[in-house]
């Protein structure tokens, strides 16, 4: 019998592998999301796009704007895709309805906003690193990817903490590289709806984290507006954070057109002066065991 996941691996390019592995990691990304991270051009983009489409490998919604028109498409996991990513990573096949569930949770969500948000500021690592040789986004992971047993420890970890299960959600974690410097590090993706105590009361969490692991990797701040990041940091000062902190304001970012891997960053308790990604490694990483090193 024919067996269709066999018949479309062959049309597949390693481009189009990793975005059907992040639209089955990561739930959903837009046509500029993609077109930035991962093609020379969004005409391309696109055109490839459509081809997934119609090979049913990925399905799209468009949501409407409050104010008339529409965003642009929204790309979500298709039921064969999702096959396809689950046969190529030798896992069990996905549920028969898996990509329905998801299209029709991601098309009503009222997450999507801060979904999309979060997969923007990895998608903008990505974008960066595919146009700067020598910078490279080895890593993403999702919020339910941080959660589960074991993802954070080593090979050598005692089996206690290979089954600790995470009590904190990170939005995402990520492992960035830049010219021989690696930066592990957190993202909490803030919207402006949480009160400030809300967001430091979440670095308890990191610090257990941390004590179990045995190493420590900052967590970035990315604020929605240069003010709230200014209170933040405020906040900061008078109750010195847990664990290491950088925060960043997207406001500022965009009118400086600069992205998370760019001087965005003010470590929490410094100066205030704007470092790159790449620099925590040494401010904040400070030499710590990376992901799969040994102590």
């Amino acid at each position: 019998m024919d067996d269709p996941v066999l018949r479309v691996q062959s049309q597949l390019t390693d481009r189009d592998r990793v975005l059907l592995g992040w639209l089955y990691d990561h739930a959903v990304l837009t046509s500029f999301q993609i077109a930035h991270a991962l093609f020379s051009s969004l005409d391309f983009c696109q055109r490839r796009l459509r081809t997934l489409h119609r090979l049913r490998l990925v399905a799209r919604f468009r949501p409407q704007r409050a104010d008339g028109g529409s965003y642009p498409y929204h790309y979500v996991i298709d039921q064969l895709g999702a096959e396809v990513v689950a046969a190529s990573r030798d896992e069990r096949p996905p549920r028969r309805d898996h990509a329905r569930v998801e299209r029709r949770r991601w098309t009503s969500s009222r997450s999507l906003a801060h979904r999309l948000g979060v997969n923007g500021f990895f998608t903008d690592l990505a974008g960066y690193a595919r146009t700067h040789p020598g910078a490279d986004l080895v890593e993403w992971l999702s919020e339910a990817a941080c959660q589960r047993s074991g993802a954070f420890s080593r090979p050598a970890d005692p089996g206690l903490v290979r089954a600790y299960q995470p009590r904190l959600r990170p939005d995402g974690y990520g492992l960035w590289a830049e010219n021989d410097v690696i930066v592990p590090f957190f993202v909490e993706y803030d919207t402006g709806g949480e009160q400030l105590a809300v967001l430091t009361a979440k670095l308890v969490g990191y610090r257990e984290l941390f004590a179990t692991i045995g190493r420590v990797w900052p967590v970035l701040f990315w604020l929605h507006s240069a003010a709230r990041e200014t209170n933040l940091r405020r906040q900061l000062a008078d109750t010195p954070p847990l664990v290491p902190v950088a925060t960043g304001a997207r406001d500022h970012a965009a009118s400086a057109r600069l992205c998370p891997a760019e001087a965005v960053w003010a470590i929490a308790g410094g100066g205030g002066q704007r470092r790159r990604l790449a620099d925590l490694s040494i401010d904040v990483a400070g030499g710590r065991d990376l992901p799969g090193e040994a102590a």
